[in-house]
């Protein structure tokens, strides 16, 4: 039986394309997730791989929907392998059920790796070069510079407050504990 696997990395993004190219090859079953290809916790790829059987073939659209990292596809690989089932990606024409397709399909999975690693490395410089231009990336803050000196002021005078009461309450010698910095920043 072929089975697909289709995933896309955010919620934005739409299958829908992986999904009309499985079941044209032919795929009886598909299963379809949203998360990202660098990542193992993927619960849509743990079944299928759970449910796979031997002469089953996993079906992808294109390999790097399987996984990203070159580890994590040779260990996926290998629990097809000990299914024992085949693989087949569409779009590198990939299929490990002959030699030819498994020495292909490690040979692209390491330049998907190498891909991966060069993206890392051109966002991480583009990334140096804007803080160093003096902007920094990221979202914005929730609360404007004035805000958050308000709520500074607010919680200081909060701990002010509560050290005058403590100093101010006559109580029992064997009930009073003494107050400490480490009481006085606490936060309700």
């Amino acid at each position: 039986m072929l089975i697909g696997y289709a995933r896309v990395s955010s919620i934005e993004q739409d299958a829908t394309a992986q999904v009309a190219a499985l079941k044209t090859a032919g795929c009886e079953l598909i299963f379809r997730e949203k998360a990202g290809g660098g990542r193992w916790d993927r619960p849509e790829l743990h079944k299928l791989l759970s449910q796979i059987r031997k002469d089953d073939v996993l079906v992808v659209w294109k390999l790097d929907r399987l996984s990203r990292s070159l580890r994590d596809l040779l260990t996926i690989m290998e629990k097809v392998k000990a299914s024992p089932a085949g693989f087949r990606s569409l779009t590198e024409a990939i299929d490990t059920t002959t030699p030819a397709g498994r020495m292909m399909m490690q040979m692209v999975g390491s330049f998907t790796e190498f891909e991966r690693a060069m993206l890392k490395e051109r966002t991480k410089a583009g990334l140096d070069s804007a803080r160093k231009e003096g902007r920094i990336g990221g979202r914005p803050p929730k609360l404007k510079t004035q805000q958050q000196t308000g709520s500074h002021q607010t919680r200081k005078q909060r701990q002010e407050d509560r050290s005058r009461c403590r100093s101010s309450i006559p109580c029992p010698s064997s009930d009073c504990v003494p107050s400490t910095s480490a009481d006085l920043n606490r936060v309700p």
